[in-house]
């Protein structure tokens, strides 16, 4: 049951009461609202405990999910507007008089929107006052409690992998059909029916040394049952490094060509994942018509009649469901952590119980493997292993084609409130698409499903924090693959679901109106329904169907206007003086123009459409890339609750951004990574500085030379990736202190700037390998290094002026040893107020010219300094 809606509208007031309810008592509204969201946030915890599954509640769940998040829209609209006005008052007393007045009548409309809300959640209290949940559902726990679980659960790694069981002898098969030079086999096929593991095999061969020895170039792609088969090619010639941004523009049957031709003269082995018909075959095969060729075609399927359709010589491997043995070590291996305790066994008692929940699974490894994680987040906690096994016996059957569909759903409802709506949430992204973990937390943040409020369940974490326990979680639980992981701390990078798991998200959030996935079919119904909160667009729609003005999140992953959308503008005559780009005719000078003003006035309305008329929007995310107008309206500035705006790739004629932008002042997560003009460098007006909550900033590629930052008021900043061509960069915070993990992945994506400065607490100076190579120059100030930072800055290789000021270090010893700073000229040493010894190897600065020591009052003098270093031209001490 998902109240998380409601639990951050509660935050929502709480933090804005203080501000509205000193207004000329608004506080008897405002508190009317939050003691009946509390109530209903009670009611609902109780209901969830008990797993109480009763049609009117499930009802009154959407319906107070929409109410909370209107409260939510309305106190903060009241509160930004009068923010905005008073920061614009002037001092006149007519005109601040005036600006009163204005306030006084939105504090008017406050007070009635805010009891319009109210009286409707009366409604529904009173409905639900009807049902007493202490005598409804499941007597127990309930998944509501295991939150103490969480805070006390250990990370599973071991979960995160692939987990292959009794594949061997598919393996050596396979590989072996592969690399027979002399086999006329050039299509093999892995079939089987969903959560056997077709994939899991698939990818341990695709890695098999055999293999990667044996073929020139290797491509996976990901077909699935929604085949389009220019991202499938596409997707393949990028694997083969052969995707140019003039191959994206390309007709797609030169596409074909391009493929074939490179297949037929190259040895290559491609793989197409989750093929499901001989349509979506015929589709794909003019990329692979090439009759003389060494190169291979791997594909997985559920249906075993496509190999036969693709290659009358093709090799088809059905694969089998585990044995019984099989499925107790696979079931091991995932549902009860390793330990290296010596004659360390698991419990009797647990061990009867998963040996009989493993016979229900039927041998089928997505169903153990999914159970598995189930039961791994409640080891070794007999008690809750007794309760999942009871769920098992009611859920499951011996029939193989529903164990599955019911392991799933009973990994769903096995979740406690805090993960479901985070696993809703994965519904937005297209099937086989690779989720990176760090754009999803943003948006799990920005939307509020994790909440600042759980940022206080454990010292020093923020939000970003708690999400990435979450998504551990969901990791652990088996309901995501992971598919790639930072290699020094192992934390998820990105991920996907199998997609009998995405089914069942997508059915969940559907069920509970969670969101719209909109496309071409179904797009004209948006126009109809009016409480939308959330769409996204996997495949390219008019947003002018979008009627729903209280729409909280837009997710785009297509083109702003296609290529197809772009030709319905033009007659075919037209088009075809364009694009042979015939610059003798004088039709072209005439033509060409006119079809630019046409596309770019359309593209400009699609984009005045969202601005005016999405003014609730938190979320703003596309992804299409491509060609987006003139420039970005200047009404974008009107989206004043957006927390999330990312415009990746999008390509503007103009390479200037709007300076309304500053106007955002809910931000949270910026990605301006787009390209502008002729140039490509965009030109950012300086406003950023004048946002409040900017958390992650990604600027573009490259900024134009106008372009000059302030940044300093970014209190909160975590992610701050520059441009590629940023050459200084200074960070100065008169108060707080910075978390040395947030600046060492900042200083991490400043791979070209060859000056820094700081100027900001950090207490401890970020490892050498987070350091631009490049850095020639190094100002610390007020930092509180309390570990020694010359070993650390000693290789750098092209230092050459450092200099440590005002309480840059607060430990008694410093050291250089032989060889350090190769190419230090210049070294200034002041306000070090704690330092007693500085020891200098010799050898150590072999190019040092300039010293200057102030102020540093205990420290004692080093003879051998002078001695070693001769090559002083000036000395200050």
């Amino acid at each position: 049951m998902d109240f998380s809606a409601v639990s951050y509208a509660l935050e929502t007031i709480d933090k804005l009461t203080q501000e509205v309810t000193s207004l000329w008592g608004v506080d008897e509204q405002v508190g009317g609202l939050a003691s009946e969201l509390r109530w209903m946030q009670s009611f609902l915890k109780v209901a969830d405990a008990r797993k109480v599954d009763h049609e009117v509640i499930r009802t009154t769940v959407v319906e107070i999910r929409e109410l909370a998040y209107d409260a939510e829209d309305v106190i903060e609209t009241f509160s930004l507007k009068v923010a905005s006005k008073r920061k614009g008052e002037f001092s006149n007393c007519i005109k601040r008089s005036a600006c009163f007045l204005k306030e006084g009548c939105l504090l008017h409309q406050i007070k009635s929107e805010i009891e319009k809300i109210t009286a409707r959640i009366k409604v529904l209290t009173r409905q639900l006052k009807t049902y007493d949940v202490s005598k409804l559902g499941v007597d127990g726990e309930g998944p509501s409690c295991s939150t103490e679980r969480r805070e006390a659960r250990r990370p599973y790694p071991h979960v995160m992998d692939d987990n292959i069981v009794g594949l061997g002898k598919d393996i050596e098969k396979l590989v072996s059909v592969l690399v027979d030079e002399e086999s006329e086999c050039k299509v093999l096929s892995i079939s089987g029916m969903g959560g056997l593991g077709k994939t899991t095999l698939a990818k341990k061969i695709y890695s098999q040394s055999h293999v990667v020895g044996h073929f020139k170039h290797l491509a996976w792609a990901y077909v699935s049952q929604n085949c389009q088969k220019r991202k499938v090619w596409e997707d393949i010639l990028s694997d083969f490094n052969l995707l140019s941004e003039a191959d994206k523009k390309m007709k797609v049957e030169k596409l074909a060509e391009k493929l074939s031709s490179f297949l037929e003269e190259n040895k290559c082995l491609v793989v197409l994942d989750d093929i499901w018909n001989t349509e979506s075959w015929d589709s794909l095969k003019p990329a692979f018509s090439a009759r003389e060729t060494r190169s291979k075609i791997l594909l997985t399927s559920r249906n075993k009649e496509i190999v036969s359709h693709a290659d009358s010589k093709g090799f088809l491997y059905e694969l089998q469901y585990l044995n019984y043995k099989q499925s107790w070590e696979l079931f091991q291996k995932i549902a009860i952590p390793p330990t290296n305790s010596p004659g360390y066994k698991i419990d009797a008692k647990m061990k009867e119980l998963g040996e009989e929940m493993v016979k229900h699974c039927a041998g089928l490894p997505l169903a153990i493997i999914i159970l598995g994680g189930i039961l791994a987040t409640k080891y070794p906690s007999l008690t809750e292993w007794l309760k999942v096994s009871a769920n098992v016996k009611s859920y499951l059957n011996n029939d193989k084609g529903e164990v599955l569909r019911d392991v799933l759903a009973l990994s769903y409802d096995d979740l406690p409130p805090y993960l479901r709506p985070c696993f809703l949430y994965l519904s937005h992204f297209p099937e086989d698409y690779e989720i990176p973990a760090d754009r999803l937390i943003q948006l799990w943040v920005a939307e509020g499903i994790v909440s600042s409020k759980q940022e206080e369940g454990e010292e020093g974490q923020v939000a970003e924090d708690v999400a990435e326990g979450y998504l551990l979680e969901l990791a652990e639980r088996c309901m995501i693959q992971v598919r790639e992981r930072d290699i020094a701390t192992l934390k998820i990078r990105s991920f996907q679901m199998h997609d009998l798991m995405r089914d069942v998200c997508l059915s969940k959030a559907k069920q509970q109106k969670f969101l719209y996935i909109a496309d071409q079919s179904n797009a004209c119904q948006l126009s109809t329904i009016g409480r939308v909160r959330r769409v996204s667009a996997h495949k390219f729609i008019p947003l002018q169907c979008i009627k729903s003005p209280r729409l909280r999140s837009l997710l785009l992953f297509d083109e702003l206007l296609p290529d197809e959308e772009q030709a319905n503008i033009f007659p075919l005559t037209m088009q075809s003086y364009f694009e042979n780009h015939d610059f003798d005719n004088p039709l072209y000078w005439f033509v060409a123009p006119l079809m630019l003003s046409v596309v770019f006035t359309k593209f400009r309305g699609i984009w005045k459409y969202m601005f005016n008329n999405f003014n609730f929007l938190r979320v703003l995310d596309y992804e299409g890339g491509g060609e987006a107008g003139c420039k970005l309206p200047n009404d974008i500035g009107k989206l004043i609750h957006l927390r999330f705006l990312r415009l990746r790739d999008l390509e503007f004629l103009s390479s200037k951004l709007p300076s309304s932008l500053g106007n955002l002042r809910c931000l949270q997560t910026l990605d301006l990574r787009i390209e502008g003009g002729c140039s490509n460098s965009i030109h950012v007006p300086n406003v950023l500085w004048r946002m409040q909550q900017p958390r992650h900033l990604y600027l573009p590629e490259e900024c134009n030379r106008k372009t000059k930052l302030k940044l300093g008021t970014l209190r909160n900043l975590q992610t701050l990736v520059h441009s590629k061509y940023l050459h200084s960069l200074s960070i100065i915070n008169e108060e707080g202190i910075i978390d040395p993990r947030h600046l060492a992945h900042l200083l991490l994506s400043c791979e070209n700037i060859s000056k820094l400065r700081l100027d900001v607490e950090i207490r401890r100076l970020p490892e050498y390998h987070y350091l631009s190579s490049n850095l020639a120059y190094i100002k610390l100030r007020r930092c509180k290094l309390e570990e020694d930072p010359m070993p650390t800055l000693a290789e750098l290789p092209y230092l050459s002026m450092l200099e440590l000021h005002e309480g840059a270090f607060i430990g008694k010893e410093m050291f250089c040893s032989g060889q350090a700073f190769a190419k230090l000229e210049s070294l200034s040493l002041k306000g070090l107020n704690f330092l007693e010894e500085w020891k200098v190897s010799e050898g150590a600065m072999p190019c040092l010219r300039r010293l200057e020591i102030e102020f540093c009052g205990r420290l004692k003098k080093n003879p051998d300094l002078l001695r070693f270093i001769a090559t002083f031209q000036e000395r200050k001490i």
